[in-house]
């Protein structure tokens, strides 16, 4: 049906006759001479019909936006000063002699160009519109390269893909499991896998050495902008490697990805301890376009009057800092109330802040509400350890190191985008020596999952579990994880002891891993992986505000789908197929 695609039209095209097909993108009716950009996945194109050719021209006449057509003509240059240096196709039009209305619209339920104006829930609704629109169809398409990239970087490095299973078994990953009830086994029920993370395990015990697979993954757990209940993962497993060698891989290749694609370079990694990342940046996931870090000043409170700060000084499992923000004495009364309230969110119970006017005047060139609580001298100590300018203001976060590092690691976040003063466009970053487990209400967390390798032997991890380091490894990127690996255990004895200081008994362990146990018994050998967030990498690189940007059908932050009212009710029949009764009606999505 066509000849050419819209976009692909191009100067040296000119006096060819050319056949195209695709959407109205826009029509417009100037003196008699219609003009009509037709849109297809490649780009648009202007189509112009003048009276002489009188049927197409009639045709032309009824047409509307988002009406599919099929037209053709003769392609010819633009009149001098009307080229278009905005579009590919600008420097031509197509002179139009035929014209098939192939379907028409009703009018939109939104605008389709950079005009358009609607909410995310109507894009949503009506998604194949949404996806109509360049923008959108850029994305995607910058998807499908990120996605070949990456496979051919990998098979290039020898990796196999191999697919594993999407029915598998309910085991603990960290979050709840999406369960899908067996209709052959009464009672019993499948889960969709949060990661393929046992059956990669499972591929090294088979002697598959290098695996790979662009992996879809679910997880029923509370969303946010870069989170959804289903998502896809690069998910990359190898023997007889070790944590550096997998970080470089892994390294070499996002690199190669931001070249072919973006061609953009992006600098070697900085490694950062995880100790360090939580000290000057209040999260393992540093932003490090942001050159503002937390600085730790307890040791000058621990003596003052003001509670406030000499409380949380003296406190082991607190911590007072100091968050620098430099020109941001200028910042009024009701920002930094703002500011406040923003910390406040996060748990803080105040922000406390002192504007440095004029520091050669000591206390006078200052400004701020708890002067009168702090020595003067301890005053001066705190600016000092901040280097504190003239024009800068300093924030204090002093309560629980959890508080603290969330509130004030967040602030540091805001400060940097609204002083404008972030470095640079892409800014990437390992983080490593995660603690092995961390405190829950339940008891011991895996801080990973339970089959990341501690870097202590079972006597020390038995003995103190919360001093055990674990050999894993996160790669960030402007502050969202891109993705986490570790070595694996690969001793039963190891993944034993585990599975036990996580408070699982022998009946458990034997219920969700008997089969793992067993096949650690068979000649395991040391493997080691990550995976790699393959919307969070396109979210980035697209510059998006949220994954559901990059994703063709994505759920809302509820997890429904408002274009095809999912998740919906089933009728009786299907339910007493699965032996299911539903004990209360099902509540409108």
């Amino acid at each position: 049906m066509r000849t050419h695609y819209c976009g692909e039209v191009r100067k040296p095209n000119i006096d060819e006759e050319v056949e195209i097909c695709g959407w109205v993108h826009r029509r417009r009716d100037h003196g008699g001479v219609i003009f009509l950009d037709v849109r297809d996945r490649s780009g648009i194109v202007q189509v112009v019909y003048d009276p002489d050719t009188q049927q197409s021209f009639e045709i032309a006449d009824r047409v509307r936006n988002e009406f599919v057509l099929r037209a053709k003509g003769r392609v010819r240059g633009r009149p001098e000063g009307t080229v278009n240096a905005d579009m590919d196709t600008g420097e031509i039009e197509v002179l139009g002699k035929e014209l098939e209305i192939l379907n028409a619209a009703e009018t939109p339920p939104f605008q389709l160009d950079e005009y358009s104006d609607a909410g995310e829930d109507v894009r949503l609704k009506f998604r194949y519109m949404d996806l109509r629109r360049p923008e959108m169809q850029e994305k995607l398409r910058l998807r499908a390269q990120i996605t070949s990239a990456i496979r051919s970087i990998l098979e290039g490095a020898e990796f196999l893909e191999v697919e594993t299973p999407t029915l598998s078994k309910s085991t603990p990953e960290g979050a709840r499991d999406y369960l899908v009830p067996s209709r052959t086994y009464p009672g019993q029920f499948f889960a969709l896998p949060q990661s393929p993370q046992i059956y990669k395990q499972l591929l090294m015990m088979s002697g598959f050495d290098r695996y790979y697979q662009v992996a879809r993954c679910y997880r029923d757990e509370d969303l946010r902008a870069d989170r959804q209940p289903e998502f896809t993962q690069i998910d990359i497993e190898a023997s007889f490697i070790s944590a550096g060698e997998i970080m470089a891989l892994t390294e070499t290749m996002l690199k190669e990805v931001f070249r072919r694609v973006l061609d953009i370079e992006l600098i070697d990694f900085p490694v950062i301890s995880w100790e360090d990342a939580m000290r000057d940046y209040g999260s393992d996931r540093p932003d490090l376009r942001n050159p503002l870090k937390l600085i730790d000043v307890a040791d000058l409170m621990t003596g003052v009057d003001f509670k406030v700060f000499s409380g949380p000084a003296n406190d082991s499992e607190s911590r007072v800092v100091a968050l620098l923000a430099p020109g941001g004495a200028e910042l009024s009364r009701k920002v930094i109330d703002d500011y406040t309230d923003f910390v406040g969110v996060y748990g803080a119970k105040g922000l406390a802040y002192i504007k440095v006017n004029s520091k050669e005047d000591g206390i006078e060139g200052l400004q701020s509400p708890i002067l009168k609580f702090l020595p003067e001298g301890v005053v001066q100590s705190l600016l000092e350890r901040v280097s504190a300018e003239n024009g800068d203001v300093v924030f204090f976060g002093a309560d629980k190191n959890k508080i603290v590092n969330d509130a004030m690691g967040a602030l540091r976040q805001k400060l940097a985008e609204d002083l404008n003063i972030l470095a640079s466009e892409y800014a990437p970053c390992w983080v490593v020596d995660f603690p092995m487990f961390s405190e829950s209400r339940e008891g011991l967390a895996a801080e990973h999952h339970p089959f990341t390798r501690p870097t202590s032997s079972v006597e020390e991890l038995l003995a103190s579990p919360l001093s055990s380091k674990a050999e894993a490894y996160d790669v960030i990127l402007n502050g969202y994880e891109l993705g986490g690996g570790s070595l694996r255990i690969h001793d039963q004895e190891v993944q034993q002891a585990v599975f036990e200081l996580l408070g699982m008994d022998n009946d458990e362990v034997d219920e969700k891993f008997g089969f793992l146990l067993d096949a650690l018994k068979y000649g395991c050998p040391p493997h080691g992986g990550i995976a790699l967030g393959l919307d969070r990498i396109v979210m980035l690189m697209t510059n998006s505000a949220s994954i559901r940007e990059v994703i063709a059908f994505p759920k809302t932050q509820s997890a429904s789908c408002l274009m095809m009212a999912a998740p919906g009710e089933v009728d009786e029949k299907q339910l007493r197929e699965l032996n299911i009764r539903l004990r209360s009606k099902p509540t409108e999505t």
